[in-house]
């Protein structure tokens, strides 16, 4: 018995140690930094407000050479001023090839010989988000245009560059592509983003290239602003046969607004750096990661419903969402 509990003690010890041994390298291995950031160029999209105006502020005071894809002039001036001389700007919109096609020959002097150190897909939509019944196709593909088709474009153009820098690729989708939580093109989109990085990933590991995928959580930005959420949802509602909306029941409309002001108020958060934190970490990193949840609500909530069973996170959104007037 004795020599059992020995046998066993010393088993503790030593998977204890291994472990505590295997937590310290992953720790060292993951602060380990990349040199020469002032040789190295990062494109990033979606820069006229959000985590891509912050991201590549912080990119230049870090000494990369940042060019910012904005959709607007104001975008674009707005971020001039905000920076130094080692960026630059120029116009984007990832739903047109001819835009696409005008910023890589753009991005081609840019970098010269060097290759694109990173390349990071931040631009994005959400609207229109609802009930999957309330969408009319072109709904749908508004935002697939801008979420999905955007970034495997902007990702098959500027990847010869990544590929030359021997770079990374930074994909920011959501935890809604992991969870899907509401009606409409944003979820199958982020779905999509997660799905096309790993596929990615897997194609190009032996050219030492790496792609990450940036999970946010829920952030106060023009994404979750509640104002252009409200006015979709309304214009949305209107849109529907008077069948539909008898099914729903006159009230529906008012308690789905109510739940989504709930949830905004309730979980975003405002401290965007703890998204851009894990950006730049993609970029600086020796050994980045393959994913980054970003946010308190990343990491409890979501992430872990995304392991649950299917019917728990049916029941969850089932107890969360308004009923029908006709539901079953």
């Amino acid at each position: 018995m004795y020599e059992y509990l020995s046998n066993n003690c010393t088993c503790t010890y030593v998977l204890g140690v291994f472990v505590l041994l295997w937590v310290l390298v992953w720790f060292y291995r993951d602060n380990l930094e990349i040199t020469k950031v002032l040789e190295k160029h990062v494109f990033v999209t979606g820069c006229d407000s959000g985590f891509g105006h912050l991201l590549c502020k912080r990119l230049n005071k870090r000494g990369f050479r940042v060019l910012a894809g904005c959709l607007t002039e104001k975008g674009a001036d707005d971020l001039k001023r905000a920076t130094g001389p080692f960026l630059k700007t120029c116009i984007l919109d990832v739903t047109s090839t001819a835009s696409i096609q005008k910023a890589l020959e753009w991005t081609k002097k840019e970098v010269g010989d060097k290759g694109l150190w990173g390349l990071v897909n931040n631009a994005g939509r959400s609207l229109p988000m609802g009930p999957s019944e309330w969408m009319k196709i072109k709904d749908f593909e508004s935002t697939l245009k801008v979420n999905m088709t955007g970034v495997i474009e902007m990702t098959m153009n500027f990847f010869p560059l990544v590929k030359k820098a021997r770079g990374r690729v930074v994909n920011v989708a959501s935890v809604l592509g992991r969870v899907a939580a509401n009606g409409g093109g944003y979820c199958i989109s982020k779905f999509a983003v997660e799905s096309f990085s790993d596929c990615l990933r897997r194609d190009i590991q032996n050219f030492g290239v790496n792609v990450c995928i940036i999970e946010p959580g829920f952030f106060k930005t023009q994404v979750t602003s509640l104002e252009p959420i409200e006015r979709e949802l309304h214009r949305l509602w209107n849109q529907l046969t008077p069948e539909v909306k008898e099914s729903y029941g006159d009230k529906y409309l008012d308690k789905y607004i109510k739940i989504q002001r709930l949830i905004m108020n309730t979980i975003c958060d405002s401290d965007l750096s703890k998204v851009t934190n894990c950006m730049e970490h993609a970029l600086l990193a020796v050994h980045p990661r393959t994913r980054y949840s970003a946010g308190w609500d990343a990491k409890l909530l979501w992430i872990p419903l995304s392991y649950m069973p299917a019917c728990i996170v049916d029941i969850a959104l089932k107890l969360v969402l308004p009923k029908p007037a006709k539901s079953v």
